[in-house]
């Protein structure tokens, strides 16, 4: 899997955590059987308790280790759990979170691509197409969103998994969407995962930005994700967290509202997906 680094201009090579299992699960026949048990929220649910563990804390070593995890960008402290770690918070100072008005900043740690949403308010995400109303299960009108563009950040298990609202605003709506827990890697394209996965849906008002749809998607053994119940919002402001496995944010825009910087789009033409950091910019408000 390639990644585009903005800040060096090179691209990475990455291996997708536990490849081997997720190719079995997904890639035969025995696998796919074993599969349906897999995306349960029970499996999640005993891998979440097995994570919570004081045994489970041995793990983290190798861990940090395996994945390249830059541990300075962290509170130095000691870890009861594996799932504690995997929560951890930034120390202070270590992510700039871009406070110009105008400016579009990313919610999170993550691998970014873009998608234009089309005039039926329909959007392809990774050879899948989805309407807006699908990802939102439905639930609220979203013929205003055609003809508008979608962010699709995807965070890995090195990235910090701990996410902030991208302006200052008031919480329109909140629901949850249950469903299965698909990983979110390219190994599930036969899957339409943001449909079928659990959802955590927010409607947003935002100062700069209007209306936006925020979704956080569950995955393969995330059975939580955790928000804070928020009624107000300021830009930068942690609004949840994700508990073990990697994941997706979902951000979709209504037409002429926010322009995507021109090398993340180059990027996403080539479906080649870009490193942003929390709180990073993004966009420009158009």
């Amino acid at each position: 899997m390639k990644i585009y680094d903005r800040k060096t201009g090179e691209y990475t090579e990455i291996t997708q955590y536990g490849q081997g299992a997720l190719k079995f699960l997904y890639g035969n026949f025995l696998g796919r059987v074993l599969l349906k048990l897999a995306v349960s929220p029970l499996v999640s649910r005993i891998y979440g308790k097995l994570n919570d563990s004081k045994k489970s804390a041995e793990k983290i070593p190798g861990f940090i280790e395996k994945n390249g995890i830059c541990m300075e960008d962290f509170e130095d402290r000691k870890y009861s759990s594996f799932n504690d770690f995997f929560t951890r918070k930034l120390r202070k100072g270590a992510r700039i979170i871009n406070k110009e008005k105008d400016t579009l900043i990313s919610p999170a740690d993550a691998k970014l691509l873009v998608y234009p949403v089309k005039d039926k308010a329909r959007v392809k995400v990774k050879g899948r197409g989805y309407s807006i109303s699908e990802l939102t299960g439905g639930k609220i009108d979203t013929s205003s969103y055609a003809g508008g563009v979608c962010l699709v950040y995807r965070l890995c298990v090195d990235d910090y998994h701990r996410y902030c609202f991208i302006d200052d605003g008031y919480m329109k709506k909140s629901y949850v969407i249950k469903g299965r827990l698909h990983t979110v890697s390219p190994l599930s394209k036969g899957y339409k995962i943001y449909k079928e996965n659990y959802r955590a849906v927010s409607i947003l008002e935002t100062k700069g930005f209007g209306e936006v749809i925020h979704i956080e998607v569950g995955a393969l053994l995330v059975g939580k994700i955790k928000n804070k119940k928020l009624s107000c919002f300021l830009r930068g402001e942690e609004k949840g967290y994700f508990e073990p496995g990697g994941s997706t944010i979902i951000e979709i825009f209504k037409k002429d509202v926010v322009k995507i910087d021109e090398d993340i789009l180059a990027q996403s033409k080539r479906h080649i997906e870009t490193k942003v950091l929390y709180g990073e910019g993004v966009g420009r408000k158009c």
